[in-house]
């Protein structure tokens, strides 16, 4: 543990740069949260760090102003670079640091990840950059071609860890450290600590301080939930009672298998709900979309495995189902966790069946409480309405590289005798595609007016995206 983390909370009693402490005033980020008051002290000392904190827990701005206050800005070189497993979670890291570093002119952070054409990276790179934010295999492909220099790298973060070893990214990890200068700073964040990040911790750092942020406290506002079932066949008329039950706006519902998310998925959607499945055998393009057609609330359920569901970032998840037990208590937690965020109530349900009571066993002596099933809703809820999405996504066939931005978006759409600004949800635009969110009620409108309208002088092809 940490000895000289400070019980003061207020993020000016840090040596941190006083433009960085401004900006954090006006993100209106008063306080440190338990895992930033914990391990800032000895980041920003220039010392190793490894912090276990579930997801939620603060860890991205406290490694974000710990590679911030670093950097030396006049210096055009890689100074610093964050390794995650997914792209979605890559993005989420690159956009918390610039938002981290509004009040520093010219900080340049790039991301690297597989999926995007590599030709555009090496153009990217070569103008230049102060931190990299990717995947370890598009990070180790440039380290290895010689398009990525590490040579002035002196910070070095590994994010989730526990999942990039999980997804099979340990040779990658290695290649990358090794050809990284040995003296430099290195931060190793994980959701759990298994005995192979022991193994790499010891490996690639020195005198690592150790900052664990337990969970009690900070998902009290989760209300838990445990029910048995006879065979599978009974398991999914739970689910689907459970879920006619509570009637919420977006639920995740884990299973432990790809072909299992694929089939629960499936029956849910036959039988008239509004639902899309996550794994690793879609696409790249197929998860980016289902993942933003799930956050901009145009489904109401994901159904996901847990490796594709990493960099899962809503904000208001009301329901978290456990279809099965989790193979392991801390990934248990890390599940739930994902509800109840930010002072909200959450609700997690976990089903069960006999040849899962040893894994029931195991989560009492980690949860240190007695487990008992509580007895499923009545069929009468079989008679409701499928809870349904509120909005539909619109996917334009123009993005960034063709100057579209969300505001020609908004415009296109509200402008003479259009839809209101308030049924307009999230819009997300990328190099040569961007997406919106409008109300299921103005679907046809919103369509036609885009088709018909113009967005910096030129026409785009749009289209309604659905499962």
């Amino acid at each position: 543990m940490s000895n000289s983390a400070s019980n003061n909370k207020s993020f000016s009693s840090l040596t941190l740069d006083n433009a960085l402490v401004s900006n954090l005033k006006s993100l209106a980020y008063h306080e440190m949260t338990p895992i930033q008051a914990q391990s800032l002290p000895d980041m920003l000392a220039g010392k190793d760090v490894i912090g276990q904190g579930k997801t939620g827990s603060g860890k991205t701005a406290a490694f974000g102003l710990a590679l911030l206050n670093k950097l030396n800005v006049k210096r055009f070189r890689i100074q610093s670079m964050v390794l995650c497993p997914t792209r979605e979670l890559a993005d989420q890291v690159a956009k918390e640091i610039r938002k981290l570093a509004r009040a520093i002119h010219n900080i340049k952070v790039l991301t690297l990840c597989g999926g995007t054409p590599f030709g555009p990276q090496i153009g990217s790179l070569e103008h230049g950059a102060h931190i990299i934010v990717g995947t370890p295999g598009r990070i180790e492909e440039h380290v290895i071609k010689g398009t990525l220099n590490l040579d002035d790298l002196n910070l070095l973060v590994l994010d989730e860890a526990d999942r990039m070893l999980e997804m099979g990214f340990q040779a990658a990890l290695d290649n990358i450290i090794d050809r990284s200068p040995t003296q430099r700073q290195t931060l190793l964040f994980s959701a759990t600590y298994p005995k192979q990040i022991k193994a790499i911790s010891d490996s690639i750092m020195t005198d690592p301080v150790m900052v664990e942020v337990t969970s009690t406290d900070e998902k009290s506002n989760i209300e838990q939930k445990f029910f048995k079932v006879e065979d599978d066949e009974h398991r999914l008329g739970a689910l689907r009672l459970l879920l006619l039950d509570n009637q919420v706006d977006s639920s995740v519902i884990f299973c432990n298998t790809k072909k299992e998310t694929q089939l629960v998925a499936s029956m849910l959607h036959s039988d008239g709900f509004s639902v899309l499945a996550l794994h690793g055998d879609l696409e790249q393009r197929d998860r980016d979309q289902t993942l933003l057609r799930f956050a901009n609330k145009s489904a109401a359920i994901l159904v996901a495995t847990d490796v594709a569901a990493r960099g899962l970032d809503i904000d208001n998840l009301d329901l978290v189902v456990n279809y099965h037990i989790a193979r392991d208590s801390e990934v248990h937690v890390h599940r739930i966790g994902r509800t109840g965020r930010a002072g909200n109530k959450g609700l997690a349900f976990s089903l069960f069946s006999d040849k899962e009571s040893y894994k029931v066993a195991l989560l009492e002596d980690y949860l240190e409480k007695v487990i008992q099933p509580e007895l499923l809703p009545s069929n009468e809820v079989l008679s409701l309405p499928r809870p349904s999405a509120n909005m539909a996504t619109i996917q334009i066939d123009g993005g960034k590289k063709q100057k579209v931005r969300p505001g020609d978006i908004l415009g296109a759409l509200t402008g003479d005798k259009g839809i209101n600004g308030n049924q307009v949800g999230k819009i997300n635009v990328f190099d040569n595609k961007a997406y919106v969110a409008v109300r299921k009620t103005v679907i046809k409108p919103a369509l036609k007016k885009l088709a018909n309208g113009k967005m910096k002088g030129k026409s785009f092809k749009v289209r309604h995206l659905v499962s």
